[in-house]
Parts: structure tokens; C-alpha cells; sequence
């Protein structure tokens, strides 16, 4: 920060209301916090146990667990200690650290969704060459250069808004540090980092969203040669939960950031901010297990050996 800020803290609103709802709120959110902590912990165990699944289909499966579990861990525990205790301070550097967090965390599962569907397009229009092009070190590549792309991508934009002045109001009305309340709060003309944050967010976008419409493009097209519907239904079904889930984690963050004014809405922020940051990733592995009969097998499998023993 610079020595002309002279704000240190912000008050986060959070979701002004009753203690009785707060209470009810705080509960909600916790149990879908300790749900999506249990459900990633799940499947990063089932695929280590199981050697049949060390693919790299389960592989980058894995890598989104770890990613989300940390992706919501950036903001709801800090959620959950403000409807508790009902104390709303953040200092700035805290509220710069989550922010730069949370947002390099949500790029890095945009690239990360982007190399599993290049995975899917591979199994799927090229399988006679899936294994010798999909190796370990093929895997680690990916998913290395995912997580490099997330936080390298969100370093700038966040590099110039630790250079700006606070000099008040010090109140964001939400319940996490994101980019447009906090930007929004300084003293100075902040007109070249809503720049630098526009060109990121095209950027990741851009070299994300393209690689998957494109993937599936070929998919599709590969799978409307299968001379029947059941190859078809049964060719699709091993790419269906990849595809509803990145429906799911772009629409909503498109929608977010890219809607028209006419909606935009602190409140509606906040409501639209939860489905995306908790929800859906509570959602996620539902989506992954109940769809896939290889870790609804083995989970079945745990169960019967936890039991036996």
C-alpha cells in the first residue's frame, strides 16, 4: 500500500438482517462448507485407493477437488466468523489477499476445465493415440500450467489495486472482497485497472472457453458417426458431467460479470455471488459421482470394507 492510504480495515455488510436469521444463514453455510470439504476429500481418497482409476480422466478429477476445496475455503470461513461473531472487519492487506485468492483460484479452474475437455476430445476423436499423447508427465503439464495461467493472470490487476489510495468510505456491501466494490472504495482515478481487469478476465475467457466449445465441436461431431444411439448415449455419458459442470461454473460467472445493468444490484450480487463461490461447488462432485459408475462403484466398495471390518 502507499503512505497516502488511510484507511486500514473494511467493514464487509455481509447479509444485513435478524440474529435469528444470521444464526439460520450461518448454519446453512457451514454445512455446505463441511458437505464440499467431505465430498473433494471423498473422491481425491477413492481415486488414490483405487488403482483402476489412475487415468487421466481422474487425475484432472482430483486436481479440481483440490482446487475447489481451496476455492471455497478463500471465503467461507471468513463468512461463517462474520455471521457468528457478527464481526465485519477485513484489513486491506486481508481483503487484497482474498480477493487475489479467490479470483486466481476461479481463473485457474477456468484453464483447468479447459485441459479436461481437451482430455475428453482426445479419449473420445482420437483414441488410438489417447494413451501415448495423455502420459503422466502430459497430465502434470496441464495442470501445472492451469494453476500458473490462474494466478499469473489475476497478479496484475491485483498488483495495481494494492497501489491505490483508500481514503474512504471504508464499508464494501458484500460479504467477500471482490473486485468492483473494492476498486470502487479509493480516492483515485481508477479507470486503468477496470482496464487491466477487463483484458484479464477476455483473456482467461478467451483462451478457456474457446478450446472447450471447440472440443466439443469435434465430440459431437465424432459422436454423430457411431452407427448406433446406444454408442452414442454411452460415448457421451463419459464426457456429460464435465460438460454440466463447466455449463454451470461459466454460465454463472459470465452472468455475473457480464450482464446488463439493468439487473445489477449489490443485494442481487451478493445472492448471485453464492451460487457461484458455494453452491456450485458443493454441487460439482454430486455431479461427478452420480453420473460415474467407476467412483460409485468404488465408493460401494469403501462402504463394504469399512463395514466388514
Amino acid at each position: 500500500m502507499t503512505n497516502g492510504s488511510t484507511i486500514t480495515h473494511f467493514i464487509l455488510l455481509g447479509f444485513q438482517s435478524s440474529p435469528v436469521v444470521q444464526k439460520i444463514l450461518s448454519w446453512i453455510f457451514s454445512t455446505a462448507y463441511v458437505i464440499t470439504i467431505l465430498e473433494n476429500t471423498a473422491i481425491i481418497v477413492i481415486v488414490r485407493w483405487n488403482s483402476k482409476l489412475h487415468k487421466p480422466m481422474y487425475f484432472f478429477l482430483t486436481k479440481l477437488s483440490f482446487l475447489e476445496t481451496f476455492y471455497v475455503t478463500a471465503t467461507v470461513p471468513k463468512l461463517l466468523n462474520d455471521l457468528i461473531s457478527g464481526y465485519n472487519l477485513i484489513s486491506v492487506c486481508g481483503c487484497l489477499l482474498q480477493l487475489y485468492f479467490f479470483l486466481s483460484l476461479a481463473c485457474t479452474e477456468c484453464f483447468l476445465l479447459a485441459a479436461m475437455s481437451y482430455d475428453r476430445y482426445l479419449a473420445i476423436c482420437n483414441p488410438l493415440h489417447y494413451n501415448n499423447v495423455m502420459t503422466n508427465r502430459t497430465c502434470w503439464s496441464l495442470a501445472s500450467t492451469s494453476l500458473f495461467l490462474g494466478f499469473l493472470s489475476c497478479s496484475f490487476s491485483i498488483g495495481l489495486i494494492a497501489q491505490l489510495d483508500f481514503c474512504g468510505p471504508k464499508v464494501i456491501n458484500h460479504y467477500l472482497c471482490d473486485i468492483s466494490p473494492v476498486i470502487h472504495l479509493s480516492c483515485e482515478d481508477i479507470s486503468k485497472v477496470e482496464i487491466v481487469d477487463f483484458i484479464t478476465a477476455l483473456f482467461v475467457l478467451i483462451s478457456s472457453l474457446v478450446p472447450i466449445i471447440l472440443s466439443y465441436v469435434y465430440i459431437i461431431s465424432t459422436i454423430q458417426k457411431l452407427p448406433s444411439e446406444k454408442g452414442w448415449t454411452k460415448t457421451f455419458n463419459t464426457c456429460a458431467s464435465h460438460l454440466t459442470v463447466v455449463i454451470l461454473f461459466f454460465g454463472t460467472t459470465i452472468f455475473m460479470y457480464a450482464r446488463p445493468k439493468a439487473i445489477d444490484s449489490f443485494d442481487f450480487n451478493k445472492i448471485l455471488s453464492v451460487l457461484y463461490s458455494i453452491i456450485i461447488p458443493m454441487i460439482n462432485p454430486m455431479i461427478y459421482t452420480l453420473r460415474n459408475n467407476e467412483i460409485k462403484k468404488s465408493l460401494l466398495k469403501i462402504f463394504l470394507t469399512v463395514k466388514y471390518f
